[in-house]
């Protein structure tokens, strides 16, 4: 039993508390939705830190000026944009042949949730394919760059919303069952724990930590499609109506340290939230790691399943 992660920081914790005194110069980082929401503040608390930043966003409009607003609150013009759609597998290839050199920090931080049922052009469910797939692609996409950095990290951002579904293999697109938003977002978000497990457990002897978060409930454009009554309704009905919405600073908390704490070399492959290691899921609550999201086969599983669906694209 490997001991579980504690640090001086707890769920009222900024992204910029959790990364002073951390010197990331020299050091190159990627966030993906680095353009809204928890990401921007990812990405200045990195820039903060003297890292050089990629903005790896949809719309590079708002990300030029997101970009000029970190440069002008952190002093760091070494501010980058670059479009990545997730969903769109050319523009993920795209991004990573016009990569040059190492990478340090790779934050997986994009995604969608309860989106109405969509399928990509590929026929793939739209959740599932932006929050995982995209991602894997872009990771192993980019892992020679990672390999070739010195204690590189990958960030994974999960939800507590993993709790709500397993990765079920059997129909992961939902063509044989009824589709159900939440179930479609859970999963995707299982799937990004999973992945940190096997990129983990491949990728250690490359020198790189990956590890999966939960930011916590903060209120952004993540939630377009999700009206202000369904999320208190959701928040009542999983007994965390007790859990107060974090500000987008305090939600980048757990990602930057994930991101940049010395102690987290090399230990990879966990689940955190609040700024700490999270426990298993305790039954009728909302906060830990179910253990199908940490579990080896199901994990080594996706791994494979993920080559084979981005192979027959």
């Amino acid at each position: 039993m490997t001991e579980r992660i504690t640090t001086p920081f707890a769920a009222t914790s900024t992204a910029a508390e959790v990364v002073a005194g951390i010197d990331l110069t020299g050091r190159r980082a990627v966030v993906t939705g680095g353009a809204s929401g928890i990401g921007v503040e990812t990405a200045r608390a990195l820039a903060g830190a003297g890292a050089q930043v990629t903005l790896a966003v949809r719309d590079t409009a708002a990300g030029a000026r997101t970009a000029e607003d970190i440069t002008a609150t952190t002093g760091n013009k070494d501010i980058h944009v670059a479009a990545l759609d997730l969903a769109d597998l050319d523009t993920v290839a795209a991004f990573v042949a016009a990569w040059d050199g190492p990478l340090h920090i790779l934050v997986n931080n994009a995604g969608v949730m309860a989106t109405p049922q969509t399928r990509t052009p590929r026929g793939w469910e739209l959740q599932f394919a932006t929050n995982h797939l995209g991602h894997f692609a872009l990771a192993t996409g980019l892992h020679p760059a990672l390999a070739a950095a010195a204690d590189a990290r990958v960030v994974s951002v999960s939800s507590s919303a993993h709790l709500r579904s397993p990765v079920v293999f059997e129909d992961i697109h939902f063509r044989e069952r009824e589709y159900e938003p939440w179930a479609a977002y859970g999963q995707s978000k299982t799937a990004n724990v999973l992945f940190a497990v096997e990129a983990q457990r491949r990728w250690a002897a490359d020198g790189i930590t990956v590890n999966a978060l939960m930011p916590g409930a903060i209120r952004t454009n993540l939630q377009r499609y999700v009206s202000d009554e369904e999320l208190e309704r959701l928040r009542v009905a999983m007994g965390s109506a007790n859990v107060l919405w974090k500000s987008p600073e305090q939600g980048a908390a757990t990602s930057v340290l994930v991101a940049t704490a010395p102690y987290l070399s090399g230990v990879g492959g966990r689940y955190f939230e609040d700024c700490n290691e999270a426990g298993p899921n305790q039954p009728g609550t909302r906060t830990g790691v179910a253990a199908y999201a940490l579990d080896l086969a199901a994990a080594q599983r996706l791994w494979q399943v993920s080559v084979d669906t981005l192979a027959s694209a």
